[in-house]
């Protein structure tokens, strides 16, 4: 288990990332890459990602990024450094830029973990060989390519969508709201996060610091936090995947159709009928059945009559807190609804 302990100073400081983390992203999806998840969600991204990598990479350029990230175990904190919350390139300046102390400290734990011996690359790294920094951040950019954003768009709507949740118990609650709500995989009480089923046995006192709560696609079961105490505290949870990943919607290129936002509206009026096009403009920034009657003047019998048949149809995703059902849109829906 792992046991997070929060002064009152720490809960003030505690907040959840502005969006999805590219860096985190690439890092936890090549652990489900090479691992043995039967995941029906994700088999259609593996097989994907699997392909495009044997076509498009020249053998061994990603050896090293590929050991570094094993399937199961740790993995180097320096590797999602605490920058990467400013995107990809400001996380792979990050990456280079890990002093040397900290390239030593990690690689020597994952040499002692690792089934495998590690390339003598690694080596090099550990001495703050600039060239290999180098060649590790362009294979990480290369994987990028084709792991992460092809399928960038439907990652950014299930964390946007997760998000959406966790601002909700923040108003409604505060901070505390905030750290109940991410329930079942974690408990909130009295100043404790308990984390059930946490590979080791740890406690992370966060010594007024606060937590930086990092929504995550391709997080597993059980959240994630950084090996070395002294780092800023981050704990990576998995969201809602949402039905999973396909390429973003036009991708492979062709004509559009030149309408305008009216008239694709009207459209999709006709397609589900007025009121339903509706609830889903509403339910655009997140919100509950209540809320969905009170906005369009329905009963809250029809409005969860509605939101159920958008459920069915993919467009909507529904998540139950107590006694009160949060909508939100999936991918497909903010897709229809924005296009």
């Amino acid at each position: 288990m792992l046991r997070i302990f929060f002064s009152s100073e720490d809960i003030a400081r505690t907040r959840v990332a502005p969006g999805a983390d590219e860096v985190w992203e690439l890092v936890l999806s090549l652990h489900l890459l090479q691992g043995r998840s039967r995941d029906p969600m994700m088999a259609g991204w593996r097989r994907g990602v699997s392909g495009g990598l044997r076509r498009d990479t020249v053998p061994g350029q990603l050896r090293l990024l590929l050991a570094l990230n094993p399937p199961r175990g740790y993995f180097p904190d320096f590797l999602t450094p605490y920058h990467s919350m400013y995107g990809l390139a400001a996380g792979l300046d990050a990456v280079r830029s890990t002093p040397v102390a900290a390239l030593e400290r990690d690689l020597n734990v994952l040499a002692g973990e690792s089934p495998l011996p590690l390339p003598s690359s690694a080596s090099a790294m550990a001495r703050g060989d600039v060239d290999v920094l180098e060649h590790l951040t362009d294979s990480m950019r290369v994987y990028q390519a084709t792991a992460i954003e092809p399928y960038w768009d439907r990652i950014q709507a299930a964390v946007e969508a997760d998000r959406l949740r966790r601002a909700r118990a923040l108003l409604d609650g505060g901070t505390e709201g905030l750290l109940a709500s991410l329930r079942p995989a974690m408990r909130w009480e009295s100043g404790l996060l308990e984390v059930p089923d946490y590979p080791a046995d740890r406690e992370l006192h966060l010594d007024g610091r606060g937590l930086l709560l990092v929504p995550s696609f391709f997080c597993a079961r059980i959240p994630v936090t950084l090996l070395d105490p002294e780092l800023p505290p981050v704990l990576v949870y998995p969201v809602d995947r949402l039905g999973g990943l396909t390429p973003a919607p036009g991708e492979g290129g062709g004509p559009e159709l030149a309408i305008g936002r009216k008239d694709t509206r009207n459209a999709l009026a006709a397609l589900i009928g007025r009121t339903r096009a509706r609830v889903l403009e509403v339910v655009g920034d997140g919100c509950s059945t209540g809320e969905v009657a009170r906005r369009l003047h329905i009963s809250a019998a029809a409005a969860s009559q509605h939101t159920t048949v958008l459920r069915n149809a993919g467009l909507l995703v529904s998540h139950r807190d107590r006694n009160t059902v949060l909508h939100s849109l999936t991918p497909l829906g903010r897709t229809i609804l924005t296009s």
